[in-house]
C-alpha cells in the first residue's frame, strides 16, 4: 500500500532518530547563530506607508536629507507669564547638553499660562532616544524642583524612548507568561510532565529558527521588528497545536492496543497529514497579505509562513523520532489526578461523555441548533459594520493615563498643530524667483483659510534641489478639524499655489501618513480576501474531494472573523465593556488590523477544521453514514481541540493584557474568535450544518473526477494486539467488534481501510 508524505517523514524519522533529532538541532542552532550574527534590516521610512506620503519621505532619502526627531517642552503656571523664568533656564539647560539644535525661545500660550520650548534633536531621527535622556533628566529636575509649575514633554525622542521600555517590558511579560501557561494546559491535557514538554520545546525552537532565518531575510526584504511579536504568537499557536494534534493520536492508538511501531505510523499517515494539509493551508492563507501592496504586510506573510514551515516540518520529522526514542517513557511525570481519571474511565467504559452528550442533541435536530448558532455570531458581529480605522498615534496606543498620552494631549490642547504638522515636500529649483513667489503666496493664502496653526516654516536646501514646508495643522492633529485641514492643505492649496513651479510636490506627515496607508489597507483588502477565499476553497475542494464542505469551510471562517471584528469594535471602537476588561475606548480600530485578524483566523482556524473534518471523512470511508461519523470524528477531536483552543486562547489573552493598544485590540480579536471557533462553531455549527446536508456533504461533480484521491486513515500493517476500549458513551448501534483503526464497527459492517464493502447494518438501515 502506498503511503503518503507524512507517513514516508515519520517512517523515516522513527528509522533514522538520531540524524532527524541532531539534524533539527543543528539546523536550529545554526540558522540562529547566523541570523543573529547578520542582524536584521529595519524598513526606512519610505518603505512603510503608501501614496504621497511614501513619494514625499522617498525624496528626502534619496536627498540623505532625514527630518529630525522634535521635541516640544511645556511649562505652565497658575498665574500669566509665572512660567518665563523656569522655562528660559530650562531651555540654556538644554542647550548645554549639545544634543540638541535648533532651539527657540518659549512661545507664549494665548492665555498666557504657558510657554512652550521648541528643539530638534541632533543627529539620526531614528536613534535619537539613545540620546534624549539628558534632556529628559533635566525636564524631570524642572517638575520636582518647582511644584508650583506643570512640566510636560512629548516628541519623536521621548516617545521613542517610553515605547521602547514598554515594548521590552511587554514581551518580557509575553513570554514569561505565555509559555508557562501553555505549558499548564498541556500537563492539563497530556496529565504527564514529559508529554506536555515536547510541544512547547518543538515550538518555541522553531520560532527561534525562525528569528534567525527573518534576520537573514531582512537583507533582501527590510522588516519591522513588530514581526518578531506576531511570528512568536503564531509559531507559539501552530507549533504546540501540531505537536498536539500528532500526539493526541500515538497515544489514543497506543490506549487502542497497538504497539509503539504501529500507533506512530497510523500517527503519521492520518494526523501527520492533517498537519501537513492544515500547515499548508495556512501559508496559503498568511500568502494573502502579498496582495495588500503594503511592505508591513509582506513582512507579516513572510513572518508567519516561515514559522508555520519550520513548525509543521519539526512536527512530522523530529517528532516522530523524539516519540519512537521515548517509547512509553514520554508518560513520564504523570500528574496523580491522571492516572485516577483514567482509571475512573476505565471501570465506566459505557458512560456517555460529555462531548457525545452535547453532540447527541446538535446532530438530532440540527437545523435548531444552526440558526442559532449562526444568529449568535451574526450578532456578535453586528457592531463590525460601523467600523473606523486609523493609524493609533503613541498618545492612545499608551492609554490617556499614560505620562506620554497626558503630556501629548496638553500640548495640543493649548497649541494645536504643535506635535504633528503636515510636511510639504518639493524637488526642483529651489533656488528661482518663481519658486520664492510661489511659497510666498502658499503661506499667505494658508493664513487666510483660517484652518492652519501658526508658525508655517520653510527649509530650504539648495544643494540637493528639495524644500521642506512644515504647516501645523488645526485640531490636535487626528481630529475631524485636522483631517479637514489636510484635505484643503492637499486638495486646494498645495494644487493651486506651489503645483505649478514643480511637478514634485507631495504632502507627507503622521496624518498624512496615516490615511494614506488606510486608503492602501482598503484597497489591498479586495485581492487579499479574494485570494484567500478562492485558494481556502480549492484547498479544501481537492483535500476532501468535496462541493459543500469546501464551501461551508468559508462561511464558518467568515463567520468567526466577523465576530471577532463585532468584539473588537464593541470594545475598543464603542468602549462596550472595556472598563471591566481594564481596557480604554480609543474610537476606532488600528489600522492594520482588520487585514491581519482576517488572515491570521482564516489560516488558524483551518487548523481546527481540517483535523475535524479530517477525522469525520474518516469514519465515512470505513463505512459509517455522515450522522455517524460526525459524532465518531467530533467525539474523537474534542480533546485535542479543546486543549489547542485553551493554549491559544490563553497565548492570545496574554497579549490582551499589555500595554500597546494594538497588542490589546490583536489579543482580544484573536482570543475571541479562536474561543468560538473551538467551541461554537466546530462543536456546533459544523456538525448542524453537516447532519442538515448529510450525504450531500460528500457531493463532487463528475466533471470534477479528475481530482486527486486522498486517503484520510491508515490501514496497520500488524494486526491489534489487545482489544481496545470500547469509547465512552458511544452510541449503542455501534458496539460491537474493533475495526482496523481501533474504532468500533456495527453488526454486520466490513473492517478494514477505505470504503466498506458491506452492508453498514444487518437490516440495512442508519441509525445514529
Amino acid at each position: 500500500m502506498k503511503q503518503n508524505l507524512a507517513a514516508r517523514l515519520g517512517g523515516w524519522s522513527t528509522r533514522h532518530r538520531k540524524t532527524a533529532i541532531f539534524g533539527w538541532l543543528l539546523f536550529v542552532v545554526l540558522i540562529a547563530v547566523v541570523g543573529g550574527a547578520s542582524g536584521m534590516v529595519e524598513m526606512t521610512h519610505s518603505e512603510e506607508g503608501a501614496g504621497d506620503s511614501v513619494k514625499a519621505e522617498k525624496i528626502l532619502e534619496d536627498a540623505g536629507l532625514q527630518t529630525p526627531a522634535s521635541e516640544m517642552v511645556m511649562v505652565r503656571s497658575a498665574e500669566p507669564d509665572g512660567w518665563r523664568e523656569v522655562a528660559g533656564q530650562l531651555a540654556a539647560d538644554i542647550a548645554k547638553t549639545g544634543e540638541v539644535e535648533h532651539l527657540k525661545p518659549p512661545v507664549r500660550s494665548e492665555s498666557g499660562r504657558e510657554g512652550l520650548i521648541t528643539f530638534d534633536m541632533k543627529g539620526d531621527a531614528d536613534s535619537a532616544g539613545d540620546r534624549v535622556d539628558p534632556v529628559m533628566d533635566l525636564v524631570d529636575q524642572a517638575a520636582k524642583s518647582h511644584k508650583e509649575l506643570e512640566v510636560y514633554q512629548f516628541g519623536e525622542a521621548s516617545s521613542a524612548t517610553w515605547l521602547d521600555t514598554v515594548l521590552g517590558d511587554d514581551m518580557k511579560k509575553a513570554e514569561f507568561t505565555a509559555v508557562p501557561l501553555a505549558l499548564g494546559i498541556l500537563f492539563v491535557v497530556f496529565g504527564a510532565v514529559v508529554a506536555a514538554l515536547l510541544p512547547v520545546i518543538l515550538a518555541l525552537t522553531a520560532c527561534v529558527a525562525t528569528f534567525g532565518a527573518l534576520a537573514l531575510i531582512s537583507h533582501q526584504m527590510h522588516l519591522t521588528p513588530t514581526i518578531n511579536s506576531v511570528m512568536f504568537l503564531v509559531g507559539l499557536a501552530v507549533g504546540v497545536d501540531y505537536c498536539l494534534f500528532y500526539l493526541r493520536r500515538e497515544r489514543d492508538e497506543r490506549a487502542a492496543g497497538r504497539d509503539s511501531a504501529t500507533a506512530l505510523r497510523i500517527a503519521a499517515a492520518t494526523s501527520g497529514r492533517t498537519v501537513l494539509v492544515s500547515g499548508f493551508t495556512v501559508m496559503v492563507a498568511m500568502a494573502g497579505m502579498f496582495f495588500s501592496g503594503l511592505l508591513l504586510f509582506k513582512g507579516f506573510a513572510v513572518a508567519t509562513i516561515v514559522v508555520v514551515f519550520i513548525a509543521m516540518l519539526g512536527s512530522v520529522t523530529v517528532l516522530p523520532a523524539m516519540l519512537s526514542w521515548l517509547g512509553d517513557r514520554v508518560n513520564k511525570g504523570r500528574l496523580p489526578f491522571a492516572g485516577r481519571r483514567a482509571q475512573r474511565r476505565a471501570a465506566r467504559p459505557a458512560r456517555p461523555g460529555v462531548v457525545t452528550t452535547l453532540i447527541r442533541p446538535v446532530v438530532a435536530r440540527p437545523k435548531v441548533f444552526a440558526v442559532l448558532s449562526a444568529a449568535l455570531l451574526v450578532v456578535l458581529g453586528a457592531p463590525a459594520l460601523g467600523m473606523k480605522t486609523e493609524q493609533l498615534g503613541l498618545e492612545k496606543q499608551f492609554g490617556k493615563d499614560a505620562g506620554i498620552a497626558v503630556a501629548f494631549r496638553e500640548i495640543t490642547d493649548t497649541f494645536p498643530g504643535g506635535p504633528s504638522p503636515a510636511q510639504v515636500v518639493m524637488a526642483g529649483d529651489v533656488q528661482s524667483p518663481r519658486f520664492t513667489a510661489a511659497v510666498a503666496d502658499f503661506k499667505k493664502q494658508a493664513a487666510a483659510a483660517g484652518e492652519f496653526g501658526k508658525g508655517i516654516e520653510v527649509s530650504i536646501h539648495p544643494d540637493r534641489g528639495v524644500a521642506e514646508i512644515d504647516v501645523p495643522l488645526a485640531g490636535n492633529g487626528t481630529d475631524d478639524a485636522s483631517k479637514r485641514s489636510l484635505e484643503t492643505l492637499r486638495e486646494d492649496l498645495v494644487p493651486s499655489t506651489l503645483a505649478d513651479v514643480t511637478d514634485q510636490v507631495y504632502v507627507t506627515g503622521d496624518l498624512a501618513s496615516s490615511i494614506d496607508f488606510n486608503d492602501q489597507l482598503k484597497a489591498g483588502i479586495v485581492p487579499v480576501f479574494v485570494f484567500i477565499i478562492a485558494m481556502t476553497f480549492l484547498l479544501m475542494l481537492v483535500c476532501f474531494r468535496s462541493v459543500p464542505i469546501a464551501l461551508v469551510s468559508i462561511v464558518l471562517n467568515l463567520l468567526s472573523v466577523a465576530a471577532a471584528y463585532g468584539v473588537m469594535v464593541a470594545v475598543f471602537q464603542h468602549g462596550w465593556g472595556a472598563g471591566l476588561l481594564g481596557m480604554e475606548k480609543v474610537g476606532a480600530i488600528e489600522s492594520w488590523m482588520p487585514l491581519f485578524v482576517l488572515v491570521i483566523l482564516f489560516g488558524l482556524s483551518m487548523d481546527y477544521h481540517v483535523f475535524v473534518v479530517s477525522r469525520i471523512r474518516e469514519a465515512h470511508d470505513r463505512g459509517r453514514s455522515t450522522g455517524a461519523a460526525i459524532v465518531e470524528g467530533i467525539q474523537a477531536t474534542a480533546g485535542s481541540i479543546s486543549g489547542a483552543a485553551a493554549i491559544m486562547v490563553a497565548v492570545f489573552a496574554v497579549f490582551a493584557m499589555l500595554s500597546m493598544q494594538d497588542m490589546q485590540q490583536m489579543g482580544v480579536g484573536l482570543a475571541v474568535a479562536v474561543l468560538l471557533d473551538a467551541t461554537l462553531v466546530r462543536m456546533v455549527l459544523l456538525p448542524s450544518v453537516m447532519a442538515l446536508l448529510g450525504e450531500k456533504n460528500w457531493y463532487l461533480p463528475r466533471w470534477l473526477g479528475w481530482l486527486p484521491h486522498f486517503s484520510h486513515g491508515e490501514e496497520p500493517a500488524e494486526p491489534v494486539t489487545a482489544p481496545a476500549a470500547q469509547p465512552a458513551g458511544y452510541p449503542a448501534a455501534y458496539q460491537g467488534h474493533p475495526t482496523a483503526h481501533g474504532s468500533y464497527a456495527a453488526p454486520g459492517q466490513v473492517q478494514g481501510h477505505g470504503q466498506d464493502h458491506g452492508r453498514p447494518y444487518d437490516d440495512g438501515t442508519r441509525r445514529y
